[in-house]
């Protein structure tokens, strides 16, 4: 199996304002050998009834990466087109036990389409 490049938005602070709240930077970093397949019918279904979201794809996460994946915007290239789609986390990642799974990805997290 062979992941693709994607990119998810990182908040890095900058510094703070005159009142002491954080100022924040947004760039996208690129993250490899990411998994990207359709979510199961199940996943679907339950992304709607919680979140009230319909989920495009499940991303299978490398277990090296130490991203934020809650809530955040990522870009995926279109498997046909290559041009790139803007898409959003729903809910939390799901982690397994890094030791007991055999493969090199140990999150999965679920994106709905971003416009």
């Amino acid at each position: 199996m062979k992941g693709m490049t994607i990119q998810v938005r990182n908040n890095v602070q900058v510094g703070t304002d005159p009142f002491g709240a954080p100022i924040f930077d947004d760039d996208f970093v690129s993250v490899d050998d990411v998994l990207v397949g359709s979510p199961t019918t199940d996943d679907v279904t339950n992304a709607l009834s919680l979140y009230g979201k319909k989920a495009e794809y499940t991303l299978g996460i490398p277990k090296s990466d130490t991203h934020n994946w809650t809530d955040v915007e990522v870009i995926i290239p279109n498997p046909i087109t290559g041009n790139p789609e803007r898409f959003r986390t729903i809910g939390f990642p799901k982690t397994g036990i890094q030791a007991n799974i055999p493969l090199r990805w140990g999150q999965n997290v679920m994106v709905e389409r971003y416009e």
